[in-house]
């Protein structure tokens, strides 16, 4: 028996990239304008029967979750930084760079549709601060936004089954 392609009928495009937001300690983090991919990579083991010298078998083994980079605008929210510091930090005492503590966070990254409803979402497991970019380059001949870095490592990632694909709503023109 094949599972159904959707529940929504009148839906046939798939859903855009740039609708999306992201969750950490039960609240969303404001200004993030890029996440990278979810990429997972499983090794595959090669090995041959004795009695089957002319082929190999193939079988899975470990699997990697690649680490994923969060960009934002600069702004006075330290919540990066406060982050990639309990990982190392400048002004702590020999011996005491690191919290192992709580540097680690679970992070929800929602994927919306066109009109704003939740459609998608991805629970990354167990994350950490790698690599932490304050400032980019700055130029004075430039007109851009000053833009952080954020890269986490990630112990696995899944999607949230909870998040059911919604209804696409009607919305009533009286010009039309």
């Amino acid at each position: 028996m094949s599972k159904p392609f959707t529940v929504n009928p009148q839906r046939f495009d798939p859903y855009k990239n740039f609708k999306f937001r992201m969750r950490m300690d039960g609240r969303y983090v404001a200004g993030i304008s890029k996440v990278s991919a979810l990429k997972r990579t499983t090794e595959v083991v090669k090995h041959r029967e004795g009695g089957d010298p002319s082929s190999s078998r193939k079988s899975p083994g470990r699997s990697e979750f690649e680490a994923v980079t969060l960009e934002r605008g600069v702004t006075h929210d330290t919540d990066f930084e406060q982050w990639a510091n309990k990982v190392w930090s400048l002004h702590h005492a020999l011996g005491t760079e690191v919290s192992l503590k709580d540097f680690r966070k679970d992070i929800t990254i929602e994927v919306y549709n066109e009109a704003g409803q939740l459609a998608i979402a991805y629970r990354l497991y167990r994350c950490w601060v790698s690599e932490y970019q304050s400032l980019p380059d700055l130029d004075a001949n430039a007109n851009a936004v000053a833009i952080q870095h954020l890269k986490l490592e990630n112990e696995g990632w899944e999607r949230d089954p909870s998040v059911k694909e919604p209804s696409e709503p009607t919305f009533n023109n009286p010009a039309i």
